[in-house]
């Protein structure tokens, strides 16, 4: 068929989703839903077992506040629908895995330690950096937690959870024992320049305002901003509105009075909130100070829900220490923290309905979409990142694309360089997509394929511009034809 599933997609990201999805698609066929509803449902089943998490560690008071704040967590709902991190499966792999963990120490039963570092292996064959929480989790457990590890510790368990470890994770261990090791050559490089920067979107994250303007466009970007249409998308407007179009929501000062009553929890309790401040400490410090990491939301947000469920232990835990009045006060601060979370997901549905998606979010890609699937073309080479793969996907593989951006993203072309980009333009039946300036993501590539194209005797002929519902020109396709003799280049 069409689609083939590898077994890593880049030297950190294995194909565990693509596996997933290859049936799916055969199925059910290449369409949005399709895209985006399962790992919807693998949200929902996080937050369900984050929820039966905490009822083992805490107890059904905890499981219950824990839950729910992730379930109204903007950035942890809005990172699972588009999970272009990915997120989703990192989540549901590492809960799952924690679940089964705290299920051994509690009953004994090998078959859930087993499993539990089976998920553990899924996790880092699906993201290799999912190391970065797999050590946080296990240095909080060494320090925390090494009298039960101690008494926990046979051969036989240890070998179970190496060799369930090892099957989780044997396509990675393949591909790099195959390829020198590539994912860790290619990926481990220690950077701590801009930390001030990373500490800032850590912020930002937990606070719920990290991907305005950046998977939403703002109201300066819309020419034509739509309206509300239909009773849900005009209350969310009104809601958004009345509330003030917040953009933050109580999260982290949740976290720092959870923090402030971590002491009155029983020793037990305090040690599961540092087991989770510590795991996320030891993770967040290795994003930090990784080169090219640390610094979007796609990667900060794979320290959840480890901040709900040191507010989750605490509060609860101040609830009981405080009788009847921490009840009240607890039952009134928890839903206020509910509402603001809520109010910040409706502004982002809002401003979504309202203005469409920023950069690579923009529904201008059903445009150009539809538009390919009518122009005569024997190839379509993309000039710039984000084309290629949206494309392949709504086309079901049956496009005949292929990318120049790889060459033109070059500081100097080099003359094999030349050569295949001299091939690519020498084809009169060649379509090439580029985005518009205020859309591209690395600029200059068009410059430098029309001056390339100039120099080898060919000029530009514009087909057309594909604008989003929005207004806004996303993409220009264009082909190229030989210049006539003493004709001037075109552009």
């Amino acid at each position: 068929g069409p689609y083939h599933v590898p077994v890593m997609l880049t030297s950190y990201a294995g194909a565990l989703k693509a596996w997933m999805y290859w049936p799916i698609l055969h199925a059910l066929g290449p369409r949005l839903s399709t895209l985006r509803e399962p790992m919807l449902l693998v949200g929902a089943a996080s937050i369900w077992l984050f929820f039966l998490l905490l009822r083992r560690v805490a107890g059904d008071r905890a499981a219950i506040i824990g839950s729910s704040l992730l379930a109204t967590d903007s950035i942890y709902l809005v990172t699972t629908c588009f999970d272009w991190g990915p997120v989703a499966l990192q989540h549901v792999l590492i809960i799952g895995g924690m679940l089964l963990v705290i299920k051994f120490h509690q009953e004994r039963p090998q078959a859930a330690l087993a499993g539990a570092f089976f998920l553990f292996g899924l996790a880092l064959w699906d993201k290799a950096l999912a190391v970065w929480m797999l050590s946080g989790l296990g240095v909080s457990a060494a320090l925390l937690y090494s009298g039960e590890i101690r008494r926990a510790l046979r051969a036989q368990r240890v070998a179970a959870a190496g060799l369930a470890f090892c099957i989780g994770a044997l396509p990675l261990l393949v591909y790099n024992i195959g390829n020198s090791f590539r994912t860790f050559n290619e990926n481990v490089h220690r950077d701590t320049a801009n930390l001030a920067a990373k500490a800032h979107m850590l912020e930002e994250t937990i606070g719920g305002p990290g991907l305005f303007g950046w998977l939403t466009a703002e109201d300066s970007q819309t020419p034509a901003p739509h309206q509300p249409r239909g009773p849900v998308q005009r209350a969310s407007a009104a809601i958004s509105k009345l509330a003030g179009h917040p953009r933050r929501s109580l999260a982290l000062y949740g976290f720092l009075l959870a923090l402030a009553l971590a002491p009155l929890a029983a020793p037990q309790e305090r040690r599961a909130i540092m087991f989770a401040c510590i795991a996320m400490a030891v993770a967040w410090i290795q994003m930090a100070t990784t080169a090219n990491a640390g610094g979007s939301v796609h990667h900060t947000i794979l320290l959840w829900p480890l901040p709900e469920m040191v507010i989750a232990i605490s509060f609860a835990a101040a609830s009981r220490r405080f009788g009847r009045a921490g009840r009240v006060i607890i039952t009134a601060i928890v839903p206020i923290m509910l509402v603001s979370g809520g109010l910040v997901m409706n502004e982002y549905y809002t401003v979504m309905l309202r203005n469409g998606g920023a950069m690579a979010w923009n529904d201008g890609i059903l445009e150009l979409s539809d538009y390919l699937r009518y122009i005569p073309a024997k190839q379509v080479l993309s000039l710039d990142w984000g084309i290629t793969d949206p494309l392949r996907f709504l086309n079901g593989g049956h496009l005949a694309l292929a990318g120049a951006d790889e060459q033109l993203s070059k500081p100097e072309l080099s003359v094999s360089d030349k050569a295949i980009i001299e091939r690519m333009i020498s084809e009169p039946s060649h379509v090439f997509i580029a985005h518009t300036s205020n859309h591209e993501f690395f600029p200059g590539s068009t410059p430098k394929l029309l001056q390339l194209a100039a120099d080898s005797g060919y000029h530009r002929q514009k087909l057309t511009v594909i604008s989003d519902r929005y207004g806004r020109p996303v993409f220009e396709l264009f082909r190229f034809a030989r210049l006539a003799v003493n004709s001037p280049a075109g552009n």
